[in-house]
């Protein structure tokens, strides 16, 4: 089969064939139709996080099951299915207290079932979705509706459940609630979706782009702010009354916004990190600030979403036209346009792309 192989970081990706063995115990092979494009693929093959190369990185898919392996449950030949990166044993302590995102054995080391020339290729974040199929474990997919096209239904494996599920599972926001979203690009429209659907009293995004600021507001952003202007905080209270925010959620990987953030918080306010950082960064703090005003710094990986309640329940939102999928969608690519798709994406053009396969 064809992927788009990462054989050097930082470097543009090699479209060539790869093996894929079949699918082991409890795992399944899907045919992919669709593969959206999110920031941190590109992390990936750029090296801040390193990793054994050569990979085949992509995260964000969807398609057909064309095999199940031995005891493999739930889910039978031709069901059309999202696939995540989420992958969960269902009995450790954090899969059995409901945080399948936290399990204790989501990276693991297991043999990866791509190869080229008889040598090993990584497979990318449990994933490796960048190519025209996959094997994953069972607990990464979750089956989808007949009605739903595969474009739309790849959002939902990362950039929508990370957001929404930063506001719904891991904030908690209470309605009525005042936020402010730092970045205003794919998963931070997301993240002003789920505030907007949630109740929250005022939404302020903040973006360095006035394009993205504007286009916030059809995702229900009701007041937005320039990044790098004079006195942000200032500007915050001005919006809340003097209070500041609930919630400043951080949706990108920049270090001055985890910096920031604080400064945005009203007493018994938290910040919630959604994006990430590359491995060597750091952000200092004054912690008796934190303490002294009861604030909260609350980590949000993948929204804390668990798959088998919270897709079925935005697959349903996406039907009453609550939640906005489509108008993510600013890019198809074939699969030999990655690397044009990629830069798109680095550029800060894209809310998202996404990959077509044939």
């Amino acid at each position: 089969m064809k992927a788009a192989i990462c054989t050097e970081f930082g470097k543009p990706l090699t479209i060539g064939e790869v093996d894929l063995a079949p699918p082991g115990a409890g795992e399944m092979q899907v045919r992919l139709a669709a593969c959206a494009i999110c920031h941190s693929d590109i992390a990936y093959i750029s090296g801040i996080w390193g990793g054994a190369l050569p990979a085949v990185y992509g995260h964000e898919a969807a398609g057909t099951v064309t095999a199940l392996g031995q005891g493999t449950k739930g889910f039978t030949v031709g069901d059309r299915v999202l696939v995540t990166l989420i992958k969960s044993c269902g009995h450790c302590p954090a899969c059995a207290g409901g945080q399948p995102t936290s399990c204790d054995h989501t990276w693991d080391a297991v043999p990866s079932p791509l190869s080229r020339d008889e040598a090993a290729v990584t497979r990318g974040m449990n994933t490796g979705g960048f190519a025209e199929a996959c094997v994953v474990d069972a607990s990464q997919c979750v089956k989808l509706p007949d009605d739903m096209p595969f474009d739309v239904a790849s959002l939902l494996a990362c950039g929508v459940i990370t957001g929404i599920g930063a506001v719904m599972n891991t904030a908690r926001m209470r309605p009525g609630s005042n936020v402010a979203v730092i970045g205003a690009g794919g998963v931070g429209l997301n993240t002003i979706q789920g505030a907007a659907i949630g109740g929250a009293r005022r939404i302020i995004a903040l973006d360095i782009n006035d394009e993205k600021l504007e286009g916030s507001r059809e995702f229900g952003a009701t007041d937005t702010i320039r990044a790098d202007s004079a006195d942000v905080a200032g500007q915050i209270r001005a919006m809340t009354e003097g209070r500041g925010v609930d919630y400043a959620f951080v949706t990108v990987g920049a270090p001055r916004a985890f910096a920031a953030a604080p400064d945005y918080l009203a007493a018994g306010g938290a910040m919630v990190m959604v994006g990430m950082t590359g491995s060597a960064d750091e952000v200092i703090y004054k912690p008796v600030n934190i303490a002294a005003m009861n604030q909260s710094l609350l980590g949000s990986r993948m929204g804390q979403t668990v798959l088998q309640r919270d897709i079925p329940w935005l697959i349903d939102l996406w039907r009453q036209g609550r939640l906005k999928l489509e108008p993510l969608i600013t890019g198809r690519w074939r699969l030999d346009q990655i690397n044009e798709a990629m830069a798109d994406t680095r550029a800060g053009k894209a809310r998202r792309n996404v990959v077509i396969f044939d």
